[in-house]
């Protein structure tokens, strides 16, 4: 369950030398090579490392402060959670705004170019998630979201004219789709929401030109695949380990990197007994044909809604002397992870919040257990960090400058419940779901922008902020961390020392 109160359109402070083009062109090797124009934003997270980083540096630690409003894009209609992030490409920024509509907007003046909206139908079943996209991916010539109700529809960059539009999964099932697509040489690669509803999560892949769908894996297995043992026999089919987020590319090892959400039926796990494959892990994914290279699950056996659909980092960085190809990758669980991204493999992992569920992470980065932290029926188990984590899908960033990986961290606490009665694939019935979660009383939850050691997970500082925010980081070759909080302020920190600009 992704519950997010507020969120801020992540402010671009991106300054173009002309106005929006009469046409878009945005081929691959342009967004592969998206670092050699920073006055761009051409995928989600800035390049397909994910790093939210920008290298401009007009705007530094001297001048930010005299940063001063341009201008302000109101939404057609009101609404509670603004999570999108947005594209910019050639003078033109494309956001998107819930449910599932996409606006393109002179970056200059904010005038509106134009604006979609899917048919939706009268009622979109979005059990545990809000109807609403985070953003949208451009190539060549066309843009492309992923509706609440889960079609995939292509438009062109011009003037939002529809191109394509295809079926991905059934909403009646409580299928949804809330992240951005990935493009990645000629292919559009996205993911699905819907866990709580005992959905089985996927990620596709879908010619650009046409929107056939190129091929699916499935990222829970059914009985006599690899993995289905890890589900206990005689359980009901394996669902959850959906992909409501973004992923990340290296085109070098010519893979493709997305977390997967939680098992159904959540917070209950008697019916499911062992890890629950491929769920609350990082799966590397080969985009030609869908195979699976290789996975690390962060949480075996999950039952706190501690999803892993938060983006991965792309990094390079040297360890014990020998350069390494890695992925940062903080995680709900409350700790952060670094990763071989080549194999898989385990290097480090920290608590980045507090957390008492674990012990620590053995040497293979599996967690050591503590008792008695499960969720109970009744009044429920006091646990850290709360359901929605030690950071949830707000994106982190990391600095190749500083070295430091920043994360807008929650830390909270809650008594998790479990509840009894059953979970079954199909049209929802109400309530789902094998539990939930009941707030701390009093308690002084803060939330925080947090700099650590991207090789370690050492803290290197802290700027507290009043209450866990529901806000994106980017860092910049300024020497700046911009992010906002809950109650409305947008700021910027020294990346260095995280002193307030």
């Amino acid at each position: 369950m992704r519950i997010a109160r507020y969120a801020l359109l992540l402010s671009l402070f991106l300054v173009c030398a002309a106005g929006p083009s009469v046409a878009q062109n945005v081929p691959y090797e342009r967004i592969l090579h998206s670092q050699s124009e920073p006055q761009s934003w051409l995928t989600y997270g800035g390049s397909y490392s994910s790093q939210q980083f920008s290298r401009l540096k007009q705007i530094d630690k001297q001048n930010v402060s005299q940063l001063k409003v341009a201008w302000i894009y109101q939404p057609a209609r009101p609404v509670a959670n603004l999570e999108s992030s947005p594209i910019l490409a050639d003078g033109v920024m494309y956001i998107t705004e819930p449910p599932s509509t996409v606006t393109a907007l002179d970056v200059r003046t904010g005038l509106k170019l134009w604006s979609y909206s899917p048919p939706l139908p009268e009622h979109v079943v979005s059990i545990g998630l809000y109807a609403t996209s985070r953003g949208v991916a451009i190539l060549d010539d066309t843009v492309y979201i992923g509706t609440a109700d889960s079609y995939l529809v292509a438009l062109a960059a011009k003037n939002g004219a529809v191109r394509w539009r295809v079926h991905v999964a059934d909403n009646a099932m409580g299928y949804a789709m809330t992240g951005p697509p990935l493009a990645v040489k000629g292919k559009i690669i996205v993911g699905s929401a819907g866990s709580e509803a005992a959905v089985r999560g996927f990620i596709d892949a879908y010619d650009a030109k046409t929107g056939k769908r190129l091929w699916r894996l499935w990222t829970t297995p059914r009985p006599g695949e690899p993995g289905a043992e890890t589900w206990g026999i005689g359980a009901p089919e394996s669902a959850g380990a959906t992909t409501w987020n973004n992923g990340s590319y290296d085109p070098e090892l010519n893979l493709v990197y997305w977390g997967t959400g939680n098992p159904a039926p959540d917070f209950n796990d008697d019916r499911r007994p062992g890890d629950n494959l491929y769920t609350c892990s990082l799966l590397a994914v080969d985009p030609d044909t869908g195979t699976l290279k290789w996975y690390f699950q962060f949480s075996p056996h999950e039952n706190h809604d501690w999803d892993s659909d938060e983006p991965a980092v792309l990094f390079n960085a040297t360890i014990d002397g020998k350069p390494r190809k890695l992925v940062g990758f903080a995680n709900r669980n409350g700790f952060y992870y670094v990763l071989d991204r080549t194999d898989g493999k385990f290097i480090t992992g920290v608590p980045f919040v507090k957390e008492t569920w674990a012990k620590g992470l053995d040497a293979n980065g599996r967690p050591i257990l503590n008792p008695d932290q499960q969720p109970t029926l009744g009044a429920g188990t006091l646990v850290y960090p709360s359901i929605t984590g030690g950071v949830d899908w707000t994106s982190p960033s990391y600095s190749p400058d500083t070295g430091l990986f920043y994360v807008s961290v929650h830390e909270t606490g809650a008594y998790f419940i479990k509840r009894t009665g059953n979970i079954e694939p199909g049209p929802p019935k109400g309530i789902v779901g094998g539990g939930g979660i009941r707030a701390l009383a009093g308690e002084q939850s803060y939330g925080a922008i947090r700099a650590l050691e991207a090789t370690t997970g050492k803290l290197r500082w802290q700027f507290k902020l009043l209450a866990p925010a529901w806000v994106p980081v980017l860092s910049t070759a300024g020497g700046l961390v911009f992010s906002g909080t809950d109650e409305g302020n947008f700021f910027a920190l020294d990346a260095d020392t995280g002193k307030p600009l």
